[in-house]
């Protein structure tokens, strides 16, 4: 049997359709910001003049380019990398890949959160508020940073699996059509790996999901901050969130059978889904009501507590 037997089908009708969801998904990111902000707030369904506005923000190119954003989000990404070495952990082996091989890795994301959460107490202890505020304020400036840090990250991994290697490199079954577009977008290699690093895996469930409840946390501090609360619907949002993000943590042995590891290749899809979409558009509630508080009465709070509490059985 071949072991990287060329693509037959192509998801997403090919190549076209890759590109046609990577222009799409980044457009979406890009017109959530501009056209429901601080600023303008929030209209739907859009007028002409507002996606004139959103056109005018899109060009206007250094107001979201951020340096200093983009090194914030290259040490958090960092941080989590160093936690996945040195925090300890079991170590447990994933499926029976399709050569016999077994990959192991490290159930360390729950530790790592608690670090992060002990680290991010510091620096609140050490600073106050303000390092929240910043990050309310750069939001979009920080969703740029990932973005282009998990395009980067998806064009080595497409990069790095044509390496020569002692054993032949395991590719998708999906990611190896021979085209260059749809490859790099799909996933070329199966799972990537610098060293003990696997980077489909961290990236499945630590950039993203914490870099979401820091997202939510700055958020409510920025409410706080601007009108001298915390409302109701801000809590409604994030804690069934943080809930949903610490099970995936706690139960952070369950992903190693699921598609995005077992048979996707890491490519731009996941590294973007992961890196941007996930923390950068989950959050929206928490951002639109950090400038848009809404205060539910009793019965509502209480209604749509159960509500949210039920959804998790």
């Amino acid at each position: 049997m071949q072991l990287n037997p060329p693509t037959v089908h192509r998801d997403f009708f090919g190549a076209p359709g890759a590109l046609a969801v990577m222009v799409g998904t980044v457009s979406v990111v890009f017109t959530w910001y501009f056209a429901c902000n601080e600023t303008v707030g929030c209209q739907l369904p859009l007028t002409g003049p507002q996606w004139a506005r959103v056109a005018d923000g899109v060009r206007d190119y250094s107001g979201y380019l951020s340096p200093r954003a983009l090194l914030y989000y290259v040490l958090w990404w960092a941080w989590l990398a160093l936690l996945y070495f040195v925090l300890p952990g079991a170590r447990v082996s994933g499926v029976r890949l399709r050569d016999g091989s077994q990959l192991a890795y490290p159930l360390n994301g729950l530790a790592s959160l608690g670090a992060t959460l002990a680290a991010t107490a510091a620096v609140a202890a050490g600073y106050g508020r303000a390092p929240f505020l910043w990050i309310a304020d750069h939001y979009f400036q920080l969703a740029v940073a990932s973005l282009l840090f998990a395009t980067a990250q998806a064009l080595f991994v497409y990069l790095y699996s044509f390496r020569r290697a002692a054993s032949p490199v395991m590719l998708a079954l999906a990611g190896n059509s021979g085209n260059p577009l749809y490859d790099f977008f799909i996933g070329r290699e199966l799972n990537p790996r610098i060293g003990r690093l696997d980077l489909k895996y961290f990236c499945e469930l630590r950039p993203g999901i914490m870099g979401w409840m820091l997202l939510n946390a700055s958020f409510a501090v920025k409410q706080h901050a601007q009108f001298g609360r915390v409302s109701n619907s801000m809590w409604l949002a994030i804690v069934p969130q943080l809930a949903y993000c610490v099970d995936t943590l706690l139960f952070e042995r369950n992903v190693l059978t699921t598609m995005d590891i077992v048979t996707d290749g890491f490519g731009w899809m996941l590294s973007f889904g992961d890196l941007t979409w996930v923390p950068f558009m989950y959050s929206l509630q928490a951002r639109f009501l950090a400038f848009r508080p809404v205060h539910h009465s009793a019965p509502a709070t209480l209604l749509i507590a159960l509500l949210a509490a039920t959804s998790f059985l």
